[in-house]
């Protein structure tokens, strides 16, 4: 594992935003409006992360395209407009975020969200300023494809063995994996711990306080781009 790093990119939804009750009760909610068998919680659990069309598809295999976009309409709908059930930042994650980005580190998102869903969320908590590059389901491949990390890498001029990728599911570690880029797993998300560390995770954290005290143990300052 490499601790000279320069680029830190996070995924968003089990990351840093506890958004997982919300995604589960829209999806959910979006099937029964469309007369299908609602999924369980775990069912909803193992597609995040993913983008809404793979997700939605894996969801409800073998059924018609104009169903599929009926549930992505409905769960659209539900997330955005008609939920009751709030996404808070997990404790301490922006703090976490805004220490990182005073040391020098350059931030980065690679997210399952849609650029529509990151943007109203970035102007909802006011954070945009703290990210340096992000990338959305909608604008590439999917995880867990590398592009979305590769693209960033390429945006911010950073290699490979200097960018980290942090996320709570397996499909981020793979896509680190699939870059040949570190991945730190935290098991207060979605995925449970030993299955991050089964999918190439270097370590683990179970809480968004383990994860900066991970981070005080890298270098003061991150390596510039020409070291």
């Amino acid at each position: 594992m490499n601790i000279d790093y320069r680029l830190i990119v996070f995924d968003w939804d089990g990351t840093l935003m506890d958004s997982i009750e919300r995604i589960a009760t829209s999806m959910q909610r979006a099937f029964v409006d469309v007369g299908l068998t609602s999924p369980s919680d775990e069912d909803v659990r193992e597609i995040i992360g993913l983008s809404l069309d793979k997700a939605i598809a894996l969801l409800a295999p073998d059924t018609d395209e104009t169903i599929l976009k009926r549930i992505t309409d409905r769960y659209r709908h539900h997330f955005v407009d008609a939920s009751e059930i709030p996404m808070p930042m997990y404790p301490n994650a922006t703090k976490m975020l805004e220490s990182l980005k005073a040391r020098g580190y350059l931030l980065g998102v690679a997210t399952g969200k849609a650029r529509r869903g990151l943007d109203r969320v970035f102007q909802d908590i006011d954070c945009h300023h703290l990210f340096d590059a992000t990338r959305c389901a909608d604008e590439t491949e999917s995880k867990p494809h590398p592009k979305m990390l590769n693209e960033l890498m390429l945006e911010l001029k950073v290699s490979a063995e200097q960018t980290l990728m942090v996320g709570d599911t397996e499909f981020d570690m793979v896509m680190a994996s699939n870059a040949g880029v570190d991945a730190i797993g935290v098991s207060y998300g979605v995925h449970e711990r030993q299955r991050l560390l089964e999918n190439q995770a270097v370590d683990c954290m179970d809480s968004i306080e383990q994860l900066n005290n991970w981070f005080d143990q890298l270098s003061p300052q991150p390596l510039s781009n020409n070291n």
